[in-house]
């Protein structure tokens, strides 16, 4: 097996589909390992849950830099001297500067709340309800500098309940997030699936 990827995982809460990340690398054969999880906010519980499993930590807060630039400069900065080769956002509620997602162009991965292209942004699964569509569900993507954008690498469907509100329609959701999102970076780090130009292109 080639070298294992090096991945930043970032977040900005408690960090559950970092911590389903941090499982799957966990098993000898995955080609993917955790170098860093970098959060937007000190007080966040998922960076106390990774000091506990070993890795690495670090917490930029916007406020404390002068600019979006200069924040993405030392976000830019701390991934590269941890030699990551490889970003997943797991709940990172900042946006990304159209700058930093260019220099890591078919190298950041992220996670969505629903069946892309439908409900990108906030409040996802009220808007399925208030909708009435029938299925919901979740994504895992290439970031783009558009919001919710880029290659689809996988999704995940589930049927949308009479009796649902937000908050239980996010509970399933959330399963299938956790057990999407370690499959579709296996992919990545596999070069099972890569981009050509805008397009999805898989192996399998």
């Amino acid at each position: 097996m080639a070298h294992p990827l090096k991945i930043a995982i970032l977040i900005s809460g408690r960090g559950s589909n970092m911590m389903s990340l941090l499982a799957a690398c966990e098993a000898p054969d995955f080609p993917a390992i955790p170098v860093i999880i970098v959060s937007n906010q000190s007080d966040a519980p998922g960076l106390q849950a990774a000091q506990k499993a070993g890795i690495t930590t670090a917490s930029l807060v916007r406020k404390d830099y002068a600019s979006r630039e200069t924040y993405d400069n030392a976000l830019n900065d701390i991934l590269k001297k941890h030699g990551v080769e490889l970003i997943c956002l797991a709940g990172f509620m900042q946006i990304l500067s159209k700058d930093f997602v260019e220099k890591w162009h078919n190298r950041i991965l992220n996670i969505h709340p629903s069946l892309l292209p439908s409900f990108k942004g906030l409040n996802t699964h009220q808007r399925a309800l208030d909708a009435g569509v029938k299925f919901s569900g979740c994504t895992v993507h290439y970031v783009r500098y558009e919001m919710d954008t880029g290659p689809i690498i996988s999704q995940a469907v589930v049927p949308v309940l009479e009796d649902d509100t937000a908050d239980t329609l996010a509970a399933r959701v959330l399963m299938e997030e956790h057990r999407i999102y370690p499959k579709a970076l296996k992919l990545v780090a596999t070069g099972t699936v890569y981009v050509e130009g805008d397009r999805l292109i898989s192996k399998e």
